[in-house]
């Protein structure tokens, strides 16, 4: 009988427990400037927040504030007719961007354009264009018989110029998300509704808008929980005025913190729109699993 030759197995080394201790620390003295810039710019603040937030004297005193009470309308009315009108735009002209024209893929960049634009500039123009004294609006007014108006001088005025410049800025974005969604419907169903003889109407109502319910949801949260913490558009185009009467939360935190030197009111205010994010959050969790 032939022997068979001895396997040589090599030891399996095993890592020294020091070795690795001393790696360890190696690494965390390497990671601890970071460690420490996420602890003092994240942590800290973020306890410091809940400190003063569980003083309750801190809701007492700004919601007797009549700009506060204001303010909260504002955001409503904000976010509401912002997000609203932003989507059901979207939503219809994601049906005119879907089809493969020419014409529609040259169009569609253009549309793109507003998003692509950064805000300082676009707000900036915006207010230009708005300037009761040598706005351009005013200017065509003008020019076709009608008088002037202050258009960012008055409340619901200055409010609507917000509301428009946030829907004119972010409405392409939202439009290519709902484009994308269309393009993932099969096509079958469309002809199955061709043979049944389906109208338009009929087809969105019966076979796209059911396809994308969950995805039209989910987009009216995420911007929900994003135009909530708007604070670029109402800064740069009012700036809270006239009176302070176009603040929404995020401005009137500014306000409250760094204007008035009131930090606790500050974080009070962000704290009164921290459970309504924490929902849409906690839906949209939901919605996606």
């Amino acid at each position: 009988m032939s022997q068979t030759a001895p396997v040589y197995v090599a030891p399996v080394s095993t890592p020294h427990p020091e070795r690795w201790g001393r790696k360890t620390l190696l690494g965390l003295a390497f990671c601890s400037p970071l460690i420490l810039i996420f602890l003092s710019l994240v942590i800290y603040p973020m306890l410091y927040e809940i400190y003063l937030g569980l003083d309750w004297d801190i809701y007492t005193s700004i919601f007797s504030d009549p700009i506060f009470i204001q303010t909260l309308w504002n955001t409503v009315i904000f976010v509401g007719l912002a997000v609203n009108i932003k989507m059901v735009l979207a939503l219809t002209l994601s049906s005119l961007f879907s089809t493969d024209h020419r014409f529609t893929k040259i169009l569609g960049g253009i549309f793109l354009l507003p998003w692509a634009i950064p805000s300082l500039p676009g707000i900036l123009a915006f207010r230009w264009m708005l300037n009761g004294q040598w706005g351009i609006v005013n200017a065509i007014l003008n020019d076709l018989g009608f008088e002037g108006y202050p258009w960012l001088v008055r409340r619901p005025t200055a409010l609507a110029a917000a509301i428009t410049y946030h829907i004119w800025k972010y409405l392409p974005f939202w439009t290519l998300i709902f484009v994308a969604g269309r393009r993932g419907i099969p096509k079958e169903l469309y002809e199955a509704g061709d043979i049944d003889g389906t109208s338009p109407l009929q087809k969105f109502r019966y076979i796209t808008f059911p396809m994308l319910r969950n995805l039209y949801l989910i987009c009216i949260l995420l911007s929900m929980v994003f135009t909530l913490g708007d604070f670029v558009i109402i800064k740069i185009m009012t700036g809270g005025a006239p009176g302070d009467s176009t603040h929404v939360l995020s401005t009137l935190a500014y306000r409250y913190t760094f204007q008035m030197g009131k930090i606790d009111w500050g974080v009070g205010t962000f704290l009164t729109a921290l459970p309504v994010t924490l929902l849409f959050i906690f839906i949209l969790i939901r919605k996606v699993k």
